[in-house]
């Protein structure tokens, strides 16, 4: 190899103990310890804004569909409610391509390297945009106009799909053992501002529209509302755009390639090699060595004594399908991708079921724009997600940023669970008890008063806190930290593809069971998902401090070992 990696100590921990690791690249993981993890050095800023933008692009993109979505009311049905099926689909489209996103960009990045496959998927994003905001309203029939954006959201989808195993392995990839969870939240801490911003860009542009719509009565020109609001997502998409397309490849995943010989015909040479020397003491050696290829399971003999370089090619060869097939069939390393991805899996039920449908929300808050002209009707929901948005989402996600190295992934995954199914229990039980003031309490951020909050004293931590800092953020990086690069990204699109499954489940079945069972049982539902969700956590190590890469390493050495 280019290079050697350093020797482990020699008598290392169990290739599956959830202890932390010592880290294959020491000199590089001491680099900036003397400073806290959250304070990031200018590098590590600019990674920030080349991945981040990905997912201020997946909030702003998926959340903006609530809005849109009642614009599209005004402008296709006279201010009536939109099919129920066709707005089911419109608002699952994006999630439905993120999970062929997910998957496949994943699976490609491992396949042929984070460079060859990363800003492809903002392309996608750019051209489905453009697409979105060029719907024909004007020519096609209000459920054609409908179906349109729904098929080119599920193109967006793809893209931005595409994103979190990407964004996610690149990031884990270039980012050393202390600070990796601390990079991982501050990258999806950016779904917070995209939240945030969208919320904002409704206001500012309705705002604009006001004498046209309200004075002029000229409600028609919404059309131009949700097209602006959808089109303003391409600015940082395109300021990204380069700076993907030209980032090199990463020097973790560049150590974890194999050479260009294939570790089987390396392990054949090593034996040829020193077969001479064996024959030379007149004895032919009799003891063979079963080596085992972690590419193709294929056995060959071997010298007792193969070359450290020779076992470090056949650890570091390239990952491909039948390979990472091999890897995840032994159940130490399945148990955590099913931890991973089924953790994912409910909590996208829970937060997507409340987030995607926030009408019962802002109903019971006040702001569900049910009187007043089109505008101002418009305008108050819009003033009621910007609460909503301000008071958990943001705080929550940095409170993930600045605990994670210290609390740890799987101590802040499961109190969030558990505080999750706490408060939507006490919503689900007195949801139709529950007066305004107390139910805005349990939606409200600590000591932040709310004006339908008659009394500021009235305060808790909302489930929109504990879902950010809590499973919302650890799901994401999980997957990003417990497998080795050669699988990480892989890894990371099969567990994200589990949670949009999730996110589709509710999105569309949550306003038909609302109206079968009513909302507070759905509610109630998400509460067992929650606590399904710490169940689920128990799988998973702690990975504050644990190096994937070198656990691999050696558990291929321990395979060795136990063939002699």
């Amino acid at each position: 190899m280019s290079e050697k990696t350093q020797e482990p100590s020699s008598q290392p921990a169990p290739a599956d103990s959830l202890a932390p690791n010592p880290s294959a690249l020491e000199e590089y993981e001491r680099s900036g310890e003397d400073r806290p993890p959250y304070v990031l050095t200018l590098t590590e800023l600019k990674l920030l804004g080349i991945a981040g933008v990905g997912f201020f692009l997946d909030a702003y993109d998926l959340f903006i569909i609530n809005p849109v979505a009642t614009m599209l009311k005004y402008r296709l049905y006279g201010g009536e409610k939109l099919p129920a099926g066709l707005e089911g689909f419109v608002k699952a489209g994006a999630n439905i391509g993120s999970v062929i996103g997910q998957i496949t960009f994943g699976i490609l990045a491992d396949r042929f390297g984070r460079k060859a496959v990363y800003g492809k998927e903002l392309m996608i994003i750019i051209v489905a945009t453009i697409l979105c905001i060029s719907d024909p309203t004007g020519d096609l029939s209000p459920s054609g106009s409908l179906i349109w954006l729904a098929c080119f959201r599920i193109l967006l989808g793809i893209g931005i799909g595409g994103d979190y195993p990407m964004s996610a392995s690149v990031t884990s990839d270039r980012t050393n053992l202390r600070k990796r969870g601390t990079m991982l939240a501050y990258i999806f801490a950016n779904q917070g501002w995209g939240s945030l911003v969208g919320s904002l860009v409704v206001l500012i542009v309705l705002a604009c529209y006001k004498h046209a719509m309200d004075i002029n009565g000229e409600t028609s020109k919404v059309d131009g509302v949700w097209r602006i609001v959808i089109g303003l997502s391409l600015i940082p998409a395109l300021g990204t755009l380069h700076q993907r397309l030209t980032l090199p490849e990463s020097t973790r995943y560049l150590k974890s390639k194999a050479d260009e010989e294939d570790p089987i015909e390396t392990l054949k040479k090593a034996h040829t090699d020193q077969a001479p020397a064996a024959q030379g003491d007149g004895e032919k050696d009799k003891t063979t060595v079963r080596s085992i290829s972690a590419s193709s399971g294929e056995t060959v003999p071997a010298s007792p004594e193969i070359p450290e370089r020779v076992i470090q090619q056949a650890v570091n060869h390239k990952a491909h399908f039948t390979e990472a097939f091999h890897y995840f069939g032994e159940w130490r390393h399945a148990k955590i991708l099913l931890g991973t991805s089924m953790c994912w899996f409910l909590l996208d039920i829970a937060f997507y079921g409340i987030n995607l449908n926030q009408n019962v929300v802002l109903q019971q808050i006040g702001f569900d724009g049910s009187s007043g002209t089109p505008w101002h009707r418009l305008f108050k929901i819009a003033i009621g997600n910007l609460i909503i948005t301000v008071l958990g989402f943001v705080p929550g996600y940095y409170a993930t940023v600045l605990t994670i190295e210290y609390l740890g992934r799987k101590w802040i995954q499961i109190q969030g669970f558990l505080f999750e199914a706490l408060f939507l229990a006490i919503m689900a039980g007195k949801f139709h008890t529950m007066g305004t003031a107390p139910f805005v309490v349990c939606f409200a951020f600590l000591q932040v008063r709310s004006p339908a909050v008659p009394d500021p004293t009235l305060s808790l931590t909302p489930p929109q806190f504990f879902f950010n800092f809590g499973a919302n953020a650890t799901t994401y990086c999980y997957p990003a930290e417990a497998f080795p690069t050669r699988y990480r990204a892989t890894a990371h699109g099969i567990s994200a593809a589990a949670g949009k499954a999730g996110a589709i489940i509710a999105s569309l079945g949550f306003n038909t069971l609302s109206n079968h069972i009513g909302t507070d049982k759905v509610l109630w539902i998400f509460v067992g998902c929650c606590l399904f969700g710490a169940l689920f956590t128990l799988l998973l190590p702690e990975v504050k401090g644990r190096d994937p890469d070198a656990i691999l390493e050696e558990e291929l050495r321990q395979k060795r070992l136990d063939q002699i």
